[in-house]
């Protein structure tokens, strides 16, 4: 059974990792599927991969912290399927720094891709999903925005604004039809994540209760069940698929 067949889903940085398998999986499920990434080959990829799966899927390439990128992609998920249902905003990237050596350029980037472009790509669906009184948006954070991490606090700062904005969104559009929540993930085994240091990766295994990362396919699975009636009481939430590094 296609639990998300009525949805017109798109996805941010869905080119690889996490972004990828969420795709995959909600293409699977049954959503039509616009691929964002900011490489239009990773989103051509992903997108010639679903359709040869039996999905529907069209790439729109674009950076999320453009307002004229992302009205662009918004523009190509209607004129492929129609208004966007279900937007998954995962775009995102990791950089590692100590903060007194942090320059503003690299602060206002963080903030730029992740706060931002939540923010830009949620304006844009929010109206339709508004006026049709129903839509569903999953913010993706990271338990860093919940706990902080060394060397990375833009990025921890930059999660921490989404799931705050998550909160407050949620407040304002529950009673009209359309549902927010987060997830927040641990440390996922990810391009993203191998690109952190050799040390740092192995300092956090330990220090996690599994005492393993986990997949791109689990946090696929956490979203999966937020864009479905399942999930039709949670409103404003912070899912943890996090191997146990946060526990609320």
């Amino acid at each position: 059974m296609k639990h998300l067949s009525e949805h017109i889903a798109v996805v941010t940085g869905a080119g690889n990792g996490i972004g990828r398998a969420i795709a995959l999986r909600l293409a699977h499920e049954g959503a039509r599927i616009v691929v964002n990434d900011l490489r239009s080959e990773a989103a051509d990829e992903v997108v010639a991969a679903i359709n040869a799966g039996g999905g529907k899927a069209v790439a729109a390439p674009g950076d999320v912290s453009s307002p004229e990128d992302v009205a662009g992609m918004f523009e190509c998920c209607h004129g492929a399927f129609g208004d966007c249902s279900l937007l998954v905003n995962n775009a995102g990237f990791v950089h590692q720094a100590l903060f007194e050596s942090l320059t503003v350029d690299e602060w206002d980037r963080m903030i730029a891709v992740h706060l931002r472009g939540t923010f830009l790509c949620a304006r844009q669906a929010i109206t339709a999903m508004l006026e049709r009184g129903e839509g569903v948006i999953v913010n993706i954070a990271s338990q860093l925005g919940q706990i902080g991490g060394i060397e990375l606090c833009h990025y921890s700062a930059a999660k921490a604004g989404i799931i705050g904005l998550t909160k407050a969104l949620a407040r304002e559009v529950s009673e009209r039809g359309v549902r927010v929540n987060a997830v927040a993930p641990g440390p996922i085994n990810t391009e993203l994540v191998r690109n952190l240091s050799e040390q740092w990766r192995a300092a956090k295994a330990t220090e996690l209760p599994l005492g393993h990362f986990g997949e791109p396919e689990d946090v696929a699975n956490t979203v999966a069940f937020l864009a479905s009636p399942q999930a039709r009481i949670y409103v404003g939430q912070t899912l943890g698929p996090n191997s146990g590094d946060v526990m609320l």
